[in-house]
């Protein structure tokens, strides 16, 4: 089966997994696809909103390629989401002014990266130096990094007048510019895009992006070749932790300029399907990212007239993902001759 009849045959099965979703939770489909669209496309605002959401998802999700790509499971996405957030925080308390402007900005964003790799290393140290496999410490990292939000948010980085546990609003020179002031679209969005340029020529226009592939591909080609494997699985791991907190930053100083116990909006974990989906390539995680930023924009739009809600996307992820698992081995099975 080639590309365009493989990527034909995704499109419909999302659609079929989004209807299977509506009549499991008792919805009429007509309508309810009608308020999803209205909501994630309905009008600028709508669009507006969607991309909002496909900005971080996009950004986690190449975080997620990366790490996957180079042979080690990320699901510590959320907790460097979360990192990255606090770190651009920090850095705006203490350490950039608002005078700095576009200067400042650029600061927080890499500060957010920083913070988000720094967070990454610890699960790479464990795995490369005492054999801890990165899906179980980066998932328990997701843990901690919630605690460590709620302290900062009602200790050291709390808002000045102490009533409630979020820290004090950014500047709006520390702010990312929007296309409508209005609206959620802000210029994260170009940011994202060019980062997921930029992996795409990283992991198949480059010898290190080469050699990352093929450590996690085949780790015994690889030291057969003598690459640096522990090496070059620490970098991937510490990239893949700086991308998705690059997320936190991008939606903290592009949408909610403040932090507060309800920062987490589980986009760390969405960003696994976000990859899946995208086969693992990064200039594919746009379109898989749009497609779950709908969904989450679409369903708010529904969960005004349903108690089902935002609920669909975690459903629909799950079964986009052992849907997409199903189409993989039923179109990549091997075929038997006629003559058998």
């Amino acid at each position: 089966m080639n590309r365009h009849a493989q990527a034909a045959l995704t499109v419909c099965g999302l659609l079929a997994i989004l209807i299977l979703s509506l009549l499991a939770f008792g919805l009429p489909i007509g309508k309810s696809l009608s308020l999803i669209f209205q909501g994630a496309f309905g009008d600028p605002y709508a669009w507006s909103r969607t991309l909002g959401k496909t900005t971080p998802l996009i950004l986690c999700g190449l975080g997620v390629v990366i790490a996957w790509r180079a042979g080690l499971y990320n699901i510590g996405g959320e907790g460097q989401f979360v990192l990255g957030a606090l770190m651009s925080a920090c850095w705006a308390k203490w350490l950039v002014m608002p005078g700095w402007g576009y200067a400042g900005i650029l600061a927080l964003l890499v500060a957010s990266c920083v913070g988000g790799a720094l967070w990454a290393a610890i699960a790479a140290w464990l795995y490369i130096k005492r054999g801890v496999e990165a899906v179980i410490s980066t998932l328990l990292l997701n843990f901690v990094a919630i605690q460590l939000l709620e302290y900062a948010v009602s200790g050291p980085l709390q808002e000045a007048k102490r009533q409630v546990p979020q820290t004090d609003g950014l500047a709006e020179t520390l702010m990312l510019a929007k296309f409508n002031p209005q609206a959620d679209l802000h210029y994260g969005v170009v940011v994202a895009v060019l980062v997921a340029v930029g992996v795409f020529i990283y992991l198949f226009r480059t010898k290190d992006g080469f050699r990352l592939r093929v450590v996690g591909d085949n780790p015994n080609v690889a030291r057969a070749n003598r690459f640096p494997t522990s090496a070059i699985q620490f970098r991937s791991l510490m990239l893949s932790g700086g991308l998705c907190g690059l997320a936190g930053g991008v939606e903290l100083l592009g949408i909610t300029g403040y932090l507060g116990k309800g920062f987490p909006q589980q986009l760390g974990f969405l960003a696994i399907p976000v990859a899946l989906l995208a086969g693992l390539h990064p200039l594919w995680v746009l379109l898989s990212a749009f497609y779950f930023g709908a969904l989450f924009a679409g369903t708010q739009n529904l969960a005004s007239f349903t108690p089902a809600g935002t609920t669909l996307v975690y459903v629909i992820q799950g079964a986009a993902v052992l849907g997409l698992v199903g189409l993989r081995y039923w179109t990549r099975r091997p075929r038997r001759s006629e003559a058998d």
